[in-house]
């Protein structure tokens, strides 16, 4: 029988690859390019309990889901339950396939208040917030989060199984610590002890360091996990999912994709992101994160990041993309000496 996965009444065969939630990084444009290059299961930027229940506009617009983005989480995060049980209520109004708990953001902002990560220092309180929200929403309830606070301290194992009791029906998990934010090496290990826990019934989901086909391979036989989720890897590389998929199923890595190639991707990216904001500056203000990433490696690009960071206008933009792709066209393969004077 072939292996599928599955979260509610979603199924997927194989092994599912999960676009993970980021600020500021997985709006709608960035959503559709990793999904056109095999993202199985998308998610929405996290999203602040708080700012929900406050009616905060622009915190509202991150839940806006489109036909491409099946199957799609929103993702929520707070510290007061009851705020997250009535934020997980309207996020549940925008229809998403499932609810997604963040119990794993390790940056300051979040942390501070308690929430995120902080969870894993009060795993009571963590499964206390679970129960409840799964009990209020009809909808699956997921989570996502870390192997604990720091080096001495990973209730990770602990943590999974409380979340299974409180009703989670699949768990991400991040192999690194709060205080390890993103530095490091990710630490697979207990993520296999998770899913290698005979108690443990509920789909494990994999993420840290997944950025190339022999990694997703590597925490695959590793680990055991029934997906994997990937975050850092495919900004500026969202082709990684068709990449990981090539390797899975052949042990070989597919052609990279030329510039000219990765400059329609760009191009693709931002001109969805300006008729999906009809507003110039703010189209280009929300891909600065991605410009520079999509070019990571090419020689001698230092100018041209620069320029592309400062460009306010598409016409800017565009020139300096065309400009890319005349120094660094693949008929030109001896051009680690191009001046771009």
């Amino acid at each position: 029988m072939a292996k599928s996965f599955k979260i509610g009444n979603i199924e997927i065969a194989g092994t599912p690859l999960f676009l993970a939630p980021m600020e500021d990084v997985t709006y709608k444009s960035f959503r559709w390019i990793c999904k056109k290059f095999g993202a199985d299961v998308m998610y929405t930027e996290f999203i602040s309990s708080e700012a929900l229940v406050r009616d905060v506009k622009k915190t509202r617009q991150k839940m806006v889901l489109f036909d491409f983005d099946r199957p799609v989480a929103i993702q929520i995060y707070g510290h007061n339950t009851e705020s997250m049980i009535r934020a997980a209520q309207i996020a549940e109004e925008a229809n998403p396939d499932f609810i997604d708990i963040n119990f794993g953001c390790p940056m300051k902002k979040i942390i501070r208040h308690g929430a995120g990560a902080a969870m894993l220092k009060d795993l009571s309180k963590m499964q206390q917030m679970a129960t409840s929200i799964v009990k209020a929403v009809k909808l699956p309830v997921t989570a996502k989060t870390r192997l604990g606070w720091s080096e001495n301290d990973k209730p990770i194992v602990e943590a999974a199984e409380r979340l299974q009791d409180a009703g989670i029906t699949a768990l991400t998990i991040h192999g690194r610590t709060r205080e390890q934010l993103y530095s490091g090496v990710a630490d697979w290990s207990l993520i296999g002890e998770v899913k290698n826990n005979p108690r443990i019934k509920i789909p494990i989901i994999g993420n840290g360091d997944i950025n190339s086909g022999e990694k997703a391979r590597n925490m695959l036989s590793q680990t055991g996990v029934d997906a994997l989720m990937i975050g850092r890897g495919a900004i500026g590389k969202p082709w990684l999912f068709r990449e990981i998929k090539h390797y899975l199923a052949t042990g070989e890595n597919p052609p990279s994709l030329t510039v000219k190639e990765i400059v329609e991707v760009l191009r693709e990216q931002l001109q969805m992101n300006l008729e999906w904001k009809d507003n110039e500056r703010l189209g280009i203000l929300m891909m600065r994160r991605h410009f520079a990433k999509y070019f990571t490696g090419l020689p001698n690009f230092r100018e041209l990041k620069i320029s592309m960071l400062q460009a306010e206008t598409n016409s800017e933009i565009n020139e300096i993309l065309n400009k890319v792709t005349d120094f660094y066209d693949e008929k030109q393969p001896d051009f680690a000496n191009v001046s771009l004077n």
